[in-house]
């Protein structure tokens, strides 16, 4: 049994500018796994109540490089032989408000590693056929954050969300 714990930081400095997530994940197994914004931030049954990848778009996985991909579509992250990964990602489409927002939805990390649509799988244009849904964590704010003021900027470079993945181990045997 995995028990995968992690903090990550989401900053986006200006209005429609890109997002940064830093931070890291524990308890993984060496190697690739796939990474991406869940449509939900409900976990009443575990990471699968998350739901499908946000995809407002209605079109198939991607790569993050891609012109056509989920707006959850990350990657992957990369741990080490110590299951310890070190995020660093900055992506121009997913944001901190408008449609594209993901406060309240939630990361997942799985258990394999994401083809970035490019298998052979059916599973590959729809989840990146990158496993069982090994941990999840709602995206929420940490610290207070001001309004964004009227030439487009934030007035705090603090605009800081937490998120905890949690194993839920009795939910580990589920898909996607």
């Amino acid at each position: 049994m995995k028990n995968v714990t992690g903090n990550l930081k989401i900053v986006q400095s200006v209005r429609n500018g890109p997002v940064t997530i830093t931070g890291k994940i524990y308890g993984l197994s060496e190697g690739l796994h796939g990474f991406h914004v869940h449509e939900k931030g409900d976990l009443t049954d575990g990471c699968i109540s998350a739901g499908a990848h946000f995809n407002p778009e209605n079109v198939t996985h991607g790569a993050p490089e891609d012109n056509v991909r989920h707006v959850g579509d990350l990657g992957n992250v990369q741990a080490n032989s110590e299951g310890e990964a070190v995020v660093n990602i900055t992506d121009n489409i997913i944001s901190l408000n408008g449609p594209n927002n993901i406060l309240g939805r939630s990361f997942v990390v799985h258990s394999g590693e994401d083809d970035l649509g490019k298998g052979n799988s059916t599973l590959s244009l729809t989840t990146g056929n990158s496993g069982d849904r090994w941990a999840c964590g709602v995206v929420g704010i940490q610290s207070p954050t001001d309004s964004w003021n009227s030439s487009g900027t934030f007035t705090s470079p603090n605009v800081l969300t937490l998120v905890i993945f949690l194993l839920m181990a009795a939910y580990q045997h589920l898909k996607y």
